[in-house]
């Protein structure tokens, strides 16, 4: 893709396959400063991509939530529900003591 000074976006430098390459690299054992000195990138542009591009392929591949987290949620879920009724009966009590001080 050729750059125009008017193009504000700049061509790619890195494929998604290639980008994959590396990521693989560092899971081996290659230190990211290796792969960056190797690569012509800086560390941040690896750990960006580790970012991107793991965490989609780690949540592909995870499926559905282990039991245990997914019973931590219920009851996250159950406690929230508790906790909105809780202050929606305190607003209810509050609006009455007004009422009858009137």
């Amino acid at each position: 893709m050729p750059t125009t000074e008017t193009s504000k976006t700049r061509p790619r430098r890195f494929s998604k396959r290639r980008i994959a390459g590396i990521l693989d690299e560092h899971e081996t054992g290659t230190t990211v400063a290796e792969l960056c000195r190797r690569h012509g990138m800086s560390s941040t542009t690896f750990y960006k991509w580790r970012l991107k591009y793991r965490a989609a392929s780690a949540a592909a591949r995870s499926g559905p939530l282990p039991r245990p987290l997914a019973a931590l949620e219920g009851e996250n879920r159950r406690l929230k529900e508790l906790l909105a009724n809780a202050v929606l009966e305190n607003a209810t009590l509050k609006e009455l003591l007004v009422r009858r001080k009137k």
